[in-house]
Parts: C-alpha cells; structure tokens; sequence
C-alpha cells in the first residue's frame, strides 16, 4: 500500500477555490482549543514581540523564498463529535476475528485498572523522556522494575529500558556483536549467522541494517552455521514455527569459536522455559507486547534487549539506574547513555536515543499485577491448551512439525493449507499460512476452550485421548522468578490504583504543567484524538491478518498518508518507521539505494552542520556513510562557505547532506534554497530533519524549496504523546526518485515498493494503533487550523524570547530579530561570572513547578525553550516569571549576598522530607526553597527527591531494583 503523491488528478477534497485562506475563527472549533492564546491574549503578545499582526511577524520570521501564500489542500476541520464518528466509521470497516496467527503478536488482556489508569490517563501518556530525573521518580521507577523483569527471566543481569520493536532489538543485537567481538568483523570473521527459525520480519530488519553496513548476515539452520566465519549468531527460542530447541551445545561451540551469541526469546515462554542466559548466551532481545499490550495492527510495543553486566557499556538505548541525591536517599535516573549520539555522534553504534517508555510501563505493571504466580499459571495454561491441540491432531491423523513446543504448532497439510485457512475463517479464526503445505497455530493468553474446540472442528479432530507434552524437564525452568517485592505487593486492583497514583504524583508531565523543551515540540495532546486508539477494532487488528480485515486501517494510511504529503511537497511517503531515529536510517539508506541504482557506489560521504541533533550522524553511520562536518556562523545558522567548500572537495562522493529546518539553534535559515542548490550540483541529496515540521505546516514545504527526505515526527507535530519517552512515529517521506527506495515488508508486499531497501521495524505499517491520534488532530484542525497552529507556535517563542531577553540573552535569531518556534537563552556569561550554572536553573524550575527547557544542547551551558503553540498566554507568563524570578537569585549571588554554594539554585530541588528536617542550617528560609512565587501556596508539586549524583550512580551502577531495605537514607 506504498502511497506515492498524485502530482495531477483530483485532489483529496478542495474545501476552497481561493488564493488565500479564509479567516480564520478563534471560538466554537477544535482550533480555539488546542491553541493556547485567546484572540485578545495574541495582540497583547504580538505588541510585546513588536508587530502589528501575525503576518507581520510570519513575514519577519519566515524567508519569503520558501514561505507559501495558497493554502493547504486540505479538508475543512470537523467537530470533535464529527472526527469521532468519522472515525467510528472507518473502525467498523475493520474486522476483528480471534487471532491465532502467531509470528511474535499475541492477544492479551490489559488489565483495565492499567488500561484506564496508564494508558487513557495523561499523568503517563503526556510525560517527556525522563532526562531530568528528579522530576521523574515514578516513571523510572516503573522502568527500572521492566528493567528487573526482563533481565530476571532472560537469565541475564542487565536489561535496558526498552527498544522499538522485536526485530529492531535483533539489529541491535547484531551491531552489539560487532562491537563486542575483538577485531570483529575482519577478512577472516565477516558474517553473522541467523537462525532461520527467526520471525521473517526479524530476519528482513536484521538484513537491512547489515547490509548498510557492509555485514555478511546469512540465514541458515543452527547445524549449518561456519563458526569459524562468524562474529555473532542469533538463535530463535522458540522458532517462528514453533519448535522448541536445546541450545546449549551451540552456545558453547559458539563461544569456543569466539563468537558472540544472540537469541530472540518470548518473554511469556520464559516464565516456564529455562533461561538462555544459565546456559550462556550473551544477549537476549524479544518483545512484551503480550504482557498487556494490545496488538494494534503491529504496535507500537516495547522490544527489550538484556545483557551481562560485563557487556552493558556496549548495550543501545536507554538505561535506567539506581544511585542516591544528596541525601543518601535512593534514586532513579537514566544511566550512561543518556545522551548518547550527542556524546559520541558518527561513532554510536545506535542511533536509538529513546525508549517505548509507555508500553514498557505497561507490561511491567502487567507483571506485577499477576505476579510470578499469575504469569506462571498463564504460561502453563497457553501450553496446557496448545499441548491438547497437538495430542487432537495427532490422534486425528496430522503429522507435526516440531515434537516440541510452548505455545505454537505447526500442522503439515500437503495442498491443503488454504483449505484450512477458508474453513478456520468461516469459523471467525485466523491461522498463519507457513507455505502451501503447512499451517501455524499459535495460541495465547485469550484463547478459550470455545476456541479449541472449533480449531479442532477445522481439523476434523477430537479432544484426545491423552495430552502431549510439548516442554521437556531438559527445557522446563527451575527455580523462582521474579522474587522482587514490586511483583508480589499489587495484586488488589485498590492497592494498584495507589500505586499508580503514588508514582503519577511524583511526575511532572504536561497534565501538571508546561514543558517548555526546544526541539521536543511538547504539545496537547488532546483527548478526543486519544480516544480511538483503545477501541477494539484498531486496538485488537493483528498487523498479518488477511487485508480484508483492516480496511479501515488502509482507508486510514491511505488518507494519512495524502495529508502529510500535502504538508510536506513530497511525492511518497512510508510510515513503517517506528520512531524518529528510524525514519531518519529510512531516509539515509533510501538515498544510498539511489545512487547505488544509478552506478555510484562510492557515494558515501554526508555532510552534517555541527549544530545537528546527535542522531542524525549516528543514522549517517549506520547507513555505511562518513560524516563530514560543517561548520556553522556566529549566527548560528550553517557556514555556507564551509558547506560549499565541503561539497567541492567531496563532489565525487558526495551522497547527502542532513540538515535541519528550522535549525537546530531555532531560526529560519535564509539561504535554505541555495544550499540545496549548492549540494544538488555537486550530485548529493538533502535530507530535511523534521524534527522541527511545527513551526512549517502551512507556512513552508521542504519538499517545495529543494529537500529530497525527511522524517516526519507524527510524536511532535502531529500530536502523538511523548509516554515519558516513547511511543514515537518517525515517516519517511521523499520526492519521486527517491520512491523506489522506501522500505517494504517480507510479509506485505503493500506495505512498500519491490525495489525497496527492505524494512526497517516489525511491523508493516510500524506503529499504526496510533495513527488515528495524527490522523484525528489534522481531521479536527483542518489546513486554516494547521496554518495557525505554526504561526502560533513562531508567536509563543517570540514571545518567550522577547519577555526574557532583558534577563537572559537570547543566543541566536534571524536577520529580523525574529526566532523559529524555539529560543536559546545563553546562561554562560552568567555561569562565568557567577558559578551558577544551566543545570541549577533546571533543578530550581523544578521548585517552581516546571519541567525543565533543554539542557545544553544544541549548546553547551544554555537552555533551549520550545513553548508551542498549545500553552496559554497565563502558562507562559508563569513561566516567564519563574525564570525572572530565577534571575533575581543569580543576581543575590552576583551582589555576594549569598554564595553559590549556600543558593537554593544549587541546592534546588528541595523535597518536602528535606524541609520538614528539624535543623535548616542554610542561608535562606523554608519559604524560598518550597514556595518561591505567591501562586505555589495553592498549587505546589513536590519534588521527591533532592538532586541526584548520576555521576555516582554510574560509578557504581545498579540498574534492576534494589532490595527494599536499601531505600533508607
């Protein structure tokens, strides 16, 4: 179902035949509502920032060279009741069967006290990736108990925070192999081996990334493997199919032959399966989607990836530790690799800077809401019923393939396979068509004795006689899983609702406040756009059911898809990227097939600006590219001299250029157009970065003033929710050459072209249960709203800027004067003169209230804000008065009224348990450390914890939950 723009014939639907928009109405629409200012609050802020009107201000922020005067070809916005039935409509076009297809997604139950109280409640679902860590004590938490989970029963001692999907963890896996392994790969070590009992979309990810990178990845029997060639292995346990095999021997031939040793495990099997890690495998990855994750026509679901502690340096994404703040008491941050691709750019060995935060939370409380006991029993009992289908079929005369298995059989069925398929059908149920001969049956923890019983029907077979084992003692786990106290305490739905309610309160997510992060784009996120996703006809689509059954998902995509090729200029777009990170690969290895079609391998060279975000030279690297850094002005903006310079000396193998627009340091670029130019005629490509699209929809397209790619963040601009750092959509969209060139899917040849770069996540269409979030916000706004919505957003961050301007220096703006959507204010002259730094001015926010700007980055020791267009005039004034407020502390410590050391900025969070000590030995009063503004009195977040030593922390790292004696000071 590739998208690719029609450039000529009707268009989606013509709301008006006029060269301008109309006028646009501020009451009684959607707009009104998701954009902050009232119409009187915007004069009052358009006379601050010095214009007359918004497109004045437009006109003085935006390059006329690029801004676009005819509007968006786009259907009026609907009500919110409309949207809804809209697409209630489209959902009853989806046919929700009972699913027993297998291929890694299951059926689960959500536990409803965790569907309404994590995944339909915004204290979780609006909360930002946990970089400011005092601030997120609950989420960690959580994440450090998925952490615990995982790694307990892999058998391993570490486990990250989560990762985008399984396959992509099998990637992963790969490049951790390479690195691990010394000297690896060589001449004489190239290949890594793949089990072919692997899910066929694991299989694809892990070629498409290998291949970028100039790894030998062969796909074979585990018997067959040539050790002596191989840098690392990843083993299926169980196999797609399947079979359940003994690895141990292979693990430890593997090891002789100094190989790196990779399995792809299921996380519910684990429960009664004995753990690859007591037989000695290196790396475990897999998903938990059937922990309480609902299948959503292929995500989006946490895949994880566990480890040795010897080997954690080396293990991507996202790590939660334990360490103490200045208390002694215990606390949660993220652990050496916070930031990542910005410390190590082009030499990250993964360019996955977040986590599927959301969903990790949820199977974690999964398991402790049924505890070792709970899961256990599930386990058994999938396998119980899985056990007496095999017994039925064998008694009725049916060869299996495997004398083994956990949940999974295979039933061979020589030319009768789709036979079986229509007749399980007409019965509601679908089975996995294997090949012509074979059909797979996977049962979960939804399967009933309803159900068996018409599987048999299918089949012609009886209950048997006697049940078939299908876990061997070889194979069954011994011992006690998750013996931590989190999994036995909260199996009363009263207990886990003040669970839940005690970790929600120790969060600052945008329910609570303003996030004012640069470059993050932390919008509303509204709750009729929320509401679709958890219906059953989107949420219980499993994404390799017969096409037939998800024709609301296609109609759905189809228009999506339009809308943001209307958007953006470009021609195609795939929306299979499951986050922003990917979409960038996507785009990158796109333009790497492109000039590989057209003879010119040695097309490898990516010019990137320094001020870029740190992922993009990590994609660079991972599709076989070397960076070539340009230089950017004084202003900020890229050095068009270096780039030409740069280009010139690379011209023969010149492939791309990353930028991006706005940029990173928050300005509209004049010179977009001529930089394009300037890396076309040396034989290059642009790759847009839209990480920043808010501050274009409407007003600019880069698919018109000369980019090639970009990915989209639908988790930004189109209002997809953070979820404390995951879910994300990251679509690639490209101009008409580059179409060819999208990825595509082993097991849906709609989901991308034949000639494409092969996928890029598991599933087809990445993480389509949230789609209808994007897709309801640009229903509800309609193009006049998304217009608006930009100009808004330019107008909130002039504002920002030219309140805090007389107190902290604005580091970069246009020509005009004028910032992006974004401001940098430059805290080092401050930091010289008086010792306070960036990160005290964060810490002390969090005593007034707020979540953090971005710290230090694009630049060192500043703090980028990013206030969108969502936030109110009254939410940003609060905000403007709280860092004036600030600024009046730093000032008692330029005077030398106080010492920085002594200051409630470097002192700053204070938790209630520090203020209610009996001794307060320090210079300034209880009421300036807790209440700092008037307005705290009647509305204060506390802080749990006082500031964090993660330098400490990653000294001595403890990343799975600590025994509960610990937690005291």
């Amino acid at each position: 179902m590739l998208r690719v723009r029609r450039l000529s014939p009707q268009p989606i639907a013509r709301w008006a035949q006029v060269s301008s928009p109309p006028p646009v109405t501020l009451s009684g629409d959607f707009a009104s509502r998701h954009i902050g200012p009232r119409p009187h609050n915007i004069d009052k802020m358009l006379a601050e920032v010095g214009v007359g009107s918004l497109d004045e201000l437009i006109d003085q922020t935006v390059p006329g060279s690029i801004r676009r005067q005819q509007p968006l070809d786009l259907q009026p916005g609907l009500s919110e009741s409309a949207a809804l039935a809209e697409l209630a409509e489209l959902a009853s076009r989806n046919q929700v069967l009972t699913s027993l297809i297998g291929l890694g997604y299951y059926n689960t139950h959500t536990p409803t006290v965790i569907l309404r109280n994590v995944l339909e409640s915004p204290a979780w679902y609006t909360a930002y990736t946990p970089y400011q860590a005092e601030i997120s004590q609950g989420r960690l938490e959580l994440l450090l108990t998925f952490q615990t989970m995982v790694a307990d029963l892999t058998g391993l001692e570490v486990a990250n925070a989560s990762l985008l999907d399984e396959s992509s963890a099998a990637a992963e896996a790969m490049a951790m192999c390479r690195r691990l392994g010394p000297d690896r790969p060589g001449p004489d070590r190239p290949v890594f081996f793949v089990d072919e009992g692997c899910h066929p979309q694991t299989i694809g990810v892990v070629r498409t990334r290998g291949e970028a990178v100039g790894i030998d990845v062969r796909v074979a029997p585990p018997d067959e493997f040539d050790l002596e060639q191989a840098f690392g292995i990843l083993l299926a346990y169980p196999v797609t199919t399947g079979g359940l095999v003994d690895h141990s021997s292979m693990v430890e031939r593997a090891h002789g032959a100094g190989a790196v040793v990779a399995v792809v495990a299921d996380l519910l099997a684990l429960t009664i399966l004995r753990s690859p890690g007591s037989i000695g495998v290196d790396i475990v990855v897999g998903s938990a989607q059937r922990f309480g994750v609902p299948l959503g026509f292929g995500g989006p679901h946490a895949g994880f990836i566990a480890t040795r502690e010897s080997m954690v340096r080396a293990l991507p994404g996202r790590l939660v530790g334990a360490a103490h703040d200045t208390k002694g008491r215990i606390a949660f941050r993220l652990a050496l690799q916070t930031r990542e691709q910005h410390i190590r750019r082009e030499k990250a060995t993964s360019n996955v800077c977040t986590a599927q935060v959301l969903l990790a939370v949820m199977a974690a409380l999964y398991a402790c809401w049924h505890g070792p006991e709970g899961l256990t029993a599930i386990a058994t009992r999938v396998h119980a019923l899985t056990s007496r289908l095999a017994g039925g079929l064998r008694q009725a005369g049916f060869d299996l393939v495997h004398e083994s298995w956990f949940d999974t059989i295979t039933v061979v069925t020589p030319n009768r396979a789709d036979e079986f398929l229509r007749s399980a059908l007409d019965r509601g149920i679908n089975l996995r068509r294997v090949d012509p001969d074979r059909v797979g049956i996977s049962f979960d923890e939804t399967t009933t004795e309803a159900v068996l019983a018409e599987v048999f029907a299918v089949f012609g077979a009886a209950e048997p006689a006697a049940g078939l084992e299908g876990v061997s003692e070889e194979l069954s786990r011994k011992g006690q899983i998750l013996g931590h106290d989190v999994f036995h305490r909260y199996h009363s739905e009263h207990e886990m609702l003040r669970f839940l309610r005690r970790l929600a309160d120790k969060d600052l997510a945008l329910d609570r406040t303003m996030i004012p992060l640069g470059s993050c784009t932390m919008k509303l996120n509204a709750t009729t756009e929320m509401i679709p996703i958890t219906w059953p006809e989107f949420a219980q689509i499993h994404p390799f059911a017969p096409m037939n059954q998800a024709a609301g998902y296609v109609e759905l995509i189809t228009r999506l898809e339009d809308y943001l090729l209307e958007m953006t200029g470009y021609d195609a777009v795939s929306l299979q990227p499951n986050a922003g990170s990917q979409g960038e690969l996507a785009g990158l290895l796109a333009i790497r097939a492109y000039h590989l079609s057209r003879g010119e391998p040695g097309r490898t060279v990516c010019l990137i600006p320094a001020s870029a975000h740190g992922t993009n030279a990590a994609s660079a690297t991972m599709a076989g590219m070397e960076v070539v850094v340009v230089a950017c002005d004084a202003r900020g903006n890229v050095d068009l001299a270096d780039l030409e310079r740069r280009a010139k000396e690379h011209a023969a193998r010149l492939a791309a250029v990353m930028i991006t627009y706005p940029s990173t340091h928050g300005v509209f670029e004049e010179d977009v157009r001529h930089l394009c130019e300037v890396v076309h005629q040396h034989g290059g490509q642009v790759y847009v970065d839209g990480a920043n699209l808010n501050a274009l929809v409407g007003v600019a397209r880069p698919g018109d003033f000369g980019a090639d790619v970009s990915h989209l963040n639908l988790h930004k601009t189109f209002t997809i929710p953070h979820g404390g750092g995951g879910p994300g959509v990251g679509p690639v969209a490209v101009k008409s050459h580059l179409a060819p060139f999208l990825p595509n899917h082993p097991l849906r040849p709609e989901a991308g072209p034949a000639t494409g770069i092969g996928p890029v996540a598991s599933a087809p269409w990445g993480s389509a249960g949230i789609l209808p979030i994007s897709y309801t916000y640009i229903r509800l706004m309609g193009g006049p709203g998304l217009r608006l919505a930009s100009e808004i957003a330019i107008l909130n961050a002039n504002y920002v800027a030219a309140r805090l301007q007389p107190h902290f220096p604005v580091l970069y703006a246009g020509s005009s004067g004028r910032v992006a959507h974004e401001c940098i204010l430059d805290i080092r002259p401050l930091a010289r003169a008086t010792g306070v730094t960036a990160e005290d001015i964060a810490k002390r926010l969090a005593d007034y209230g707020f979540h953090a700007p971005t710290l230090s980055f694009p630049v060192a020791g500043t703090l980028m804000v990013e206030p969108t267009e969502s936030e109110s005039l009254e939410e940003l004034d609060r905000f403007c008065e709280a860092m004036i407020a600030i600024r009046a502390e730093i000032r008692l410590v330029e005077e030398g009224s106080m010492s920085i050391t002594d200051s409630p900025l470097r002192n700053a969070p204070h938790p209630a348990l520090d203020l209610l000590a009996e001794a307060w030995d320090r210079p300034y009063s209880r009421e300036i450390a807790a209440y700092p503004v008037p307005e705290l009195l009647f509305a204060k977040y506390w802080p749990p914890v006082s500031r964090i030593d993660g330098a400490g922390g990653d000294r001595n790292l403890m990343c799975s939950c600590p025994p509960l004696d610990s937690y005291a000071p």
